[in-house]
């Protein structure tokens, strides 16, 4: 490494790395965890390397939002109590939006690129509007267990939507603990529900696809602006929209406050729609869409403890052989290569 001594030339500093494992794009290189700087700088100036955290923040807050997401539904069930399904989903995104908005206006954070508009409306759709009202919707003919297992594919889908969207291909070992996820919960779901297919399970398949896509671009618009933000804004697109619609709504389907709806409707919009969202796209950042994308395979099991505990469901005697069997797909899908 050499430089020259006046203190108004320039220097140029080259760094050389013989790992196999390095990565270079544009003049930054990273390899073994340190990202050096190639370029020229001034004399004086300080050239700073970054460590990668040792701990595996990525994983840890995308488990969060897993958790998160975990009680959607039994709050939905209770929120359902007091709102009718429109209604709900309705408030829930107006409640969220003035939640974001507000992060967004006491942060002063400029108006995103017009370039992220279109993605920032797939999120929208997907998440914001798409999942949570068809899920509202099957849970009134569907279990919470139930919709729980069902919804339990969303890694698979999530997974198969990064894959054509971003154009990168995870490891066959990846594919195939993805796949035996998928089985085993699709067997869980068809052995519990006598291998019929009822609107509800219709509604939770729709509601697979759209939040898969929402999934998907969010997780992509991440890596360019901060988690909170991308949900931030997906719900500020659509307050206009859902504003209108709750007040029809509530003029609609008749209200019953109790202390379960509010509860629901209170954790649906700041739990899961915005705390959750927010350190699931951060946890998609750091790790990548489809290894986030599999932590939810335990999503479904957590609910079915909810479930019990909150909404006093049977649980179903297959769960504890589906759980097994799905963290041992996680722990593959985790260690393999994507």
């Amino acid at each position: 490494m050499r430089a020259q001594d006046s203190a108004t030339a320039t220097r140029t500093i080259a760094v050389t790395t013989t790992d196999p494992a390095a990565d270079r794009t544009g003049d930054t290189v990273r390899a073994s965890g340190t990202v050096y700087t190639s370029g020229t700088v001034r004399a004086g100036d300080t050239v700073r390397t970054a460590r990668a955290d040792p701990l595996p923040r990525g994983t840890l807050l995308a488990a969060l939002g897993v958790f998160a997401f975990s009680l959607t539904f039994p709050s939905t069930v209770w929120g359902l109590e007091s709102f009718g399904p429109w209604s709900l989903v309705a408030v829930r995104s107006v409640l969220a939006a003035l939640v974001a908005g507000a992060f967004l206006l006491a942060g002063r954070v400029p108006l995103p690129e017009r370039r992220h508009w279109a993605g920032l409306a797939v999120v929208a759709g997907g998440v914001v509007i798409g999942f949570p009202l068809l899920t509202t919707l099957a849970l009134q003919t569907s279990t919470t267990s139930h919709a729980a297992v069902v919804v339990g594919l969303l890694p698979l889908t999530t997974a198969a939507f990064a894959a054509l969207r971003t154009r990168r291909r995870p490891s066959r070992t990846f594919w195939c603990a993805a796949v035996a996820g998928a089985v085993v919960v699709l067997a869980f779901t068809v052995q519990q529900s006598g291998g019929a297919v009822s609107r509800g399970d219709l509604y939770l398949f729709g509601a697979l696809l759209v939040c898969a896509a929402g999934y998907t671009e969010g997780g992509r618009l991440a890596r360019l602006m901060p988690g909170w933000q991308v949900i931030g804004w997906a719900l500020i697109l659509c307050l206009p929209l859902m504003a209108v619609g709750s007040a029809v709504a509530l003029s609609a389907e008749p209200v019953h406050l109790n202390a379960h709806g509010v509860l629901g409707l209170v954790w649906v919009a700041a739990g899961s729609t915005f705390f959750g969202l927010y350190v699931w796209y951060r946890g998609m950042a750091s790790i990548g869409i489809p290894k986030a994308s599999q932590l939810q395979l335990a999503q479904p099991l957590l609910t079915l403890v909810w479930s019990v505990v909150l909404l006093d469901e049977t649980l179903p005697l297959a769960a504890p052989l589906a759980a097994v069997a799905v963290l041992v797909c996680i722990a593959v899908t985790q260690r393999a290569r994507s």
